[in-house]
């Protein structure tokens, strides 16, 4: 399949010797080039409750996982897959 037409104008190569890129320089062709702004913040250590809080929460999200494996298993395992679903995939 033919690449599509593209109107926007090509940046034209540097003609200086030093290895600065020129002000239009087209970050899609070249990501290399972009400058990424990162702002730190200080973030305040957990108190005993939180850290209570989160492990409760990362062990149900855990456990859904596990149940939700072990569903896609059987599920699997016993072949009940809906039949319409199934017949889109055929080689009939």
């Amino acid at each position: 399949m033919a690449k599509p037409f593209s109107k926007r104008k090509k940046p034209t190569p540097a003609t200086s010797s030093d290895d600065t890129p020129p002000d239009n320089q087209d970050l899609e062709e070249n990501p290399a080039l972009a400058t990424i702004t990162v702002t730190a913040v200080e973030v305040p250590e957990l108190t005993e409750e939180e850290q209570r809080d989160r492990l409760q929460l990362e062990r149900r999200v855990e456990r859904a996982f596990f149940e939700a494996g072990k569903a896609l298993t059987e599920l699997r395992d016993r072949r009940l897959y809906c039949s319409p679903y199934l017949q889109l995939f055929s080689d009939k």
